[in-house]
């Protein structure tokens, strides 16, 4: 019966077969919860920390996930890992963080290995170890994860953790700026002006900083902006046409 009434609540939740309604979907996990299920505890812990449904509630959310935790729900073990890093329901203990995002992280959850790898790039709740949060970030950025990807390159350019390697910082940018991180297209497009690991191309350069500046992170826009308008001036009229023809017609991957 469990199961049943958490695949409804999924539906629920994701518009399928019955109009969207986070409450519905929130009733329906909530019995699939009550009787043990962690998929379900784990999803009822999500709403509640997102306010979708349900009030936003920390504790409660953190309740439920600590429930789907101790079963070994990965996405729990996250969740819970985030509420203790931020001091979210509970109180802030970057040890207890890292506790569980490991454990998440073992089992192959990339945002956990990613989060893992930043509590050794911060020593927040372990010894700092740029070694080991380059261990943790490639974990993730092998699996598709842009965050990591980026700060992946950032210790390829910096030689943080790792031997400083320009054409590896500009593979692993690449791979993020592929799927549209803003932070990653920046970057991208500043070793493309530079030349660091890539040949030199001003054209390129302009590209990537054009994208990255439609969509600047809080806080970047005018850095980006100036950052794109530098990168224009070096242009032809063509090259700055042919660059702003890239951009148009790029699409994420």
């Amino acid at each position: 019966l469990a199961p049943a009434q958490h695949t409804l609540g999924v539906a629920y939740y994701s518009g399928q077969g019955v109009p969207q309604d986070f409450a519905e979907a929130a009733r329906w996990y909530r019995k699939a919860a009550d009787q043990g299920g962690s998929t379900a505890q784990s999803n009822l812990g999500l709403l509640y920390d997102s306010g979708q449904g349900v009030p936003q509630d920390y504790a409660e959310a953190a309740r439920w996930f600590r429930m789907a935790a101790d079963q070994g729900d990965a996405i729990a073990q996250f969740g819970l890992g985030n509420l203790y890093a931020n001091g979210q329901g509970v109180p802030q203990d970057y040890a207890e963080a890292a506790r569980w995002y490991r454990k998440a992280a073992d089992q192959g959850f990339a945002l956990a290995q990613h989060n893992l790898g930043f509590t050794y790039d911060a020593g927040q709740g372990v010894p700092k170890d740029y070694a080991e949060a380059a261990r943790w970030y490639r974990k993730a950025a092998d699996q598709g994860y842009a965050d990591a990807q980026f700060n992946l390159g950032v210790f390829y350019e910096t030689g943080k953790g790792v031997t400083k390697d320009h054409a590896e910082a500009a593979r692993w940018y690449r791979k993020a700026a592929d799927q549209g991180d803003a932070m990653s297209q920046a970057r991208l497009g500043y070793i493309y002006g530079n030349g660091q690991g890539v040949p030199q191309d001003y054209v390129m350069a302009y590209m990537w900083l054009n994208l990255a500046a439609s969509h600047p992170p809080v806080g970047e826009a005018d850095n980006f902006n100036a950052q794109r308008d530098g990168a224009a001036a070096r242009l032809t009229p063509a090259q700055l046409a042919e660059g702003q023809r890239l951009a148009r017609e790029w699409r994420p991957k």
